[in-house]
């Protein structure tokens, strides 16, 4: 619950993605490149059934124009973008690029993993 007593847009969702996040870490260790981490995630989900796609292509648009594609690591639920990380903490550069994503992929709330340390990092951001 948030200060104003209303319930987190997709609560339970974003803690059933965050606790496979942790079976990842703990199974593969931290520091490797972001893909590793990415795809063992796309395991975690299949042996939870959660629903998921990977590498699903948006289109960039400008002034109703496409001027390019998104492709998100991954769209979980129907309903979040999962994007995994291997840095050194989780700044306002990538809470800015999610709050992108968002608005591009027209869905509303995105999870940055970073699996760089051996204690998962993760942030959820809500547009």
């Amino acid at each position: 619950m948030d200060t104003n007593g209303e319930q987190l847009l997709l609560k339970n969702e974003v803690f059933q993605i965050v606790g496979c996040a942790i079976e990842v870490l703990n199974t593969l260790g931290h520091g490797l490149v972001e893909k590793p981490y990415e795809n063992a995630l796309a395991i975690e989900f299949v042996i939870r059934n959660i629903p998921f796609r990977q590498q699903a292509s948006f289109d960039v648009l400008y002034k109703g124009r496409k001027i390019g594609l998104f492709v998100p690591d991954l769209i979980v639920f129907d309903a979040l973008i999962v994007d995994t990380k291997v840095i050194e903490k989780i700044t306002d550069h990538e809470r800015g690029l999610m709050l992108n994503y968002l608005r591009i992929t027209g869905l509303h709330v995105g999870v940055i993993l970073n699996f760089k340390h051996a204690k998962l990092e993760w942030q959820r951001i809500a547009l």
